[in-house]
């Protein structure tokens, strides 16, 4: 089936937050450290200044934006650019040193940890989950409002071995609802995707009999069509009667989702069902008290917990060579990750859901040491 192209964002959002500058050279600051920590508070206007380049994860363009407006009316000094160029990318542009942060849906992985010391003044990193949020299995399918899906028809769907929406696995979880004889069109990111990475994570643990290809990144070759970032393949869908696809839940616009079985039951894809899987599963092999990253427990065996989720990550230098780039996000960091930045996020219709008490504990102490 010939892949799709679209647009990684929408207009708008390219305007409000495509860098203009991917230089972080060029970043200056004129304020104390205290100076900092209070701008980031919110508390006062700040002498903080310069620019401030991330990019990364499509999922946090919205909640990106509302970071930055929250933190530039305190620090009215500051330009804050993030490039929603995808999680891949992102971390890219971040080890090359041309963006002082990435934002990104999968941790660093061993290659890109080696490295590291090309863009920071050490081989050491902060990683921190910011961003809560479930993934949509979202559809586009007139008439039918309300969809009951189990991991095992999820991965047959996209994988290529059920393609009618009338199909007996899909009418098993469905009783009573009128299912069309519609070709089922599945579409999935075209670009390096964390996003991909997680759904394909969720199918390989919830599914593993019927998703033979891991999880990975870049999707499998499975027929499938395509478009680049969640706004590509979210209007590809949009536009395709019949088509299914994955995508952060605050980002599906008029596309329906379905319920993901969980348990004995399905759930809808909400931020507070995403989060009990986050506070439900271990720390990931190789976490630290700066990398705080999670082995998420995504078999569907939590009750009452979404399972297709992710969890977002801000990642940046523990050193920086150039100390006005680590007082710069040192002080971003902490608004991210504070109450107030993660209420203004979920207010702004970001679909996060905000981080718990003991995990921003555990992330400040992290972003303390950034100099």
């Amino acid at each position: 089936m010939k892949n799709i192209k679209k647009s990684a964002f929408a207009l708008a959002g390219a305007l409000a937050l495509t860098l203009t500058a991917c230089s972080s050279n060029g970043a200056s600051t004129g304020a104390s450290s205290s100076a900092a920590e209070g701008a980031a508070s919110g508390s006062a206007a700040s002498s903080l200044s310069g620019t401030l380049n991330g990019a990364g994860a499509s999922t946090q363009q919205n909640a990106q934006q509302a970071w930055r407006d929250g933190f530039t009316a305190t620090n009215s000094g500051v330009q804050v650019n993030y490039d929603p160029t995808g999680s891949g990318t992102g971390r890219e542009k971040f080890l090359g040193g041309s963006v002082q942060y990435a934002g990104s849906d999968d941790p660093l992985k061993d290659d890109e940890l080696a490295k590291v010391s090309n863009a920071c003044a050490t081989d050491k990193i902060v990683e921190l989950p910011v961003y809560i949020s479930p993934i949509a299995v979202a559809y586009n399918l007139p008439g039918v409002d309300d969809l009951n899906l189990d991991a095992d028809t999820i991965a047959k769907i996209f994988s290529g071995k059920i393609t009618k929406w009338n199909d007996p696995a899909i009418a098993a979880t469905n009783k009573g609802v009128d299912l069309p004889d519609t070709d089922i069109i599945p579409v999935n990111r075209a670009d390096k995707s964390g996003t991909t990475g997680n759904f394909t994570g969720y199918l390989s643990e919830a599914a593993p009999d019927a998703w033979s290809y891991g999880s990975v990144e870049v999707w499998p070759e499975s027929g499938t069509q395509s478009a680049e970032g969640t706004s590509g393949v979210v209007n590809l869908a949009a536009g395709t009667e019949g088509a299914i696809t994955y995508a952060d839940y605050s980002q599906i616009g008029d596309l329906k989702a379905a319920k993901v079985k969980a348990g004995d039951e399905f759930l809808a894809p909400t931020a507070d069902a995403a989060a009990k899987i986050v506070d439900s599963s271990d720390d990931a092999a190789g976490a630290s008290d700066t990398i705080l990253t999670k082995d998420l427990k995504r078999d569907g065996s939590i009750a009452g917990a979404y399972p297709v989720v992710l969890v977002s990550y801000e990642i940046g230098c523990q050193q920086y060579k150039n100390a006005s780039d680590g007082e710069l996000v040192k002080s971003y960091f902490t608004y991210v990750v504070s109450q107030e930045g993660q209420k203004a996020a979920t207010d702004a219709g970001a679909g996060n859901a905000p981080i718990s008490d003991a995990l921003r504990e555990k992330a400040m102490a992290a972003i303390n040491t950034i100099k």
